[in-house]
Parts: structure tokens; sequence; C-alpha cells
């Protein structure tokens, strides 16, 4: 396999299972992409109907394999939990989850730490 920009054999399972369900979510949303090109490029409403169901199943595909990593890779819940299905501006929403329960600073590391020395 060449996905790996470490050597697997000094990678846990676990993280090359990460991997392999990555590799898989980019392959299926490539395959939504390369179906979508097609359905709009098509002129037999026969076969758009076709193409339409196959990039519907790899949404599918893709959807589970999202809900996998979700489920077990460290970080993914709480991104998804932030992004998905939710209302107003985007871009916005990090700043709405940040102020809204994030764990605050501890003093003297980070960002917040820095503004308090300035002020």
């Amino acid at each position: 396999m060449t996905d790996y920009h470490e050597p697997p054999e000094q990678m846990p399972e676990q993280d090359r299972d990460y991997v392999r369900a990555l590799r898989s979510l980019i392959e299926e949303i490539d395959a939504v992409d390369w179906y979508q090109q097609r359905i709009v490029s098509c002129r037999n409403d026969e076969l758009k109907a076709i193409l339409s169901h196959n990039r519907d199943e790899e949404m599918e595909h893709a959807s589970m394999v999202l809900e996998w990593l979700r489920r077990n890779m460290p970080g993914w819940d709480a991104q998804l939990r932030t992004y998905l299905f939710s209302e107003g501006d985007i871009p916005t929403l990090e700043d709405q989850s940040d102020s809204g329960g994030a764990e605050p600073f501890e003093e003297g590391l980070g960002i917040g730490g820095l503004r308090r020395v300035q002020d």
C-alpha cells in the first residue's frame, strides 16, 4: 500500500485502520465527483438516471465511512458536531462553538496567555 507517509510497520493496527478509512472516504468522494460530472454532461435521460443512482450510492458509502471515523478516530466527533446539520454562517460556527463550551486556556499556554501578557 502506498498510502502511508510513515513506515506502516511502525504504526499500531488502529492507526492503519484510520488510514484505510480515510483512503476509502477519499475514494468515495472522488466517485461522487466523477458521477456528478458525468450526470451534468449526459444528454440521455435513462443513462442520467442510472448515473444519479450510482452517485447516490457513493454518497451512502462515504457517509458510512465518515460515521465510522466519527465513532473511532479522535477529533472527528467534535468537529462533526460543530459543523454538520448546523444553521447560520459556516465559517463563524467555530467561533460560536469555542465561546460556548470550550475549555479555558490554562494560564501561560496558548494565544489567550499571550494576549494577557500584552494587555
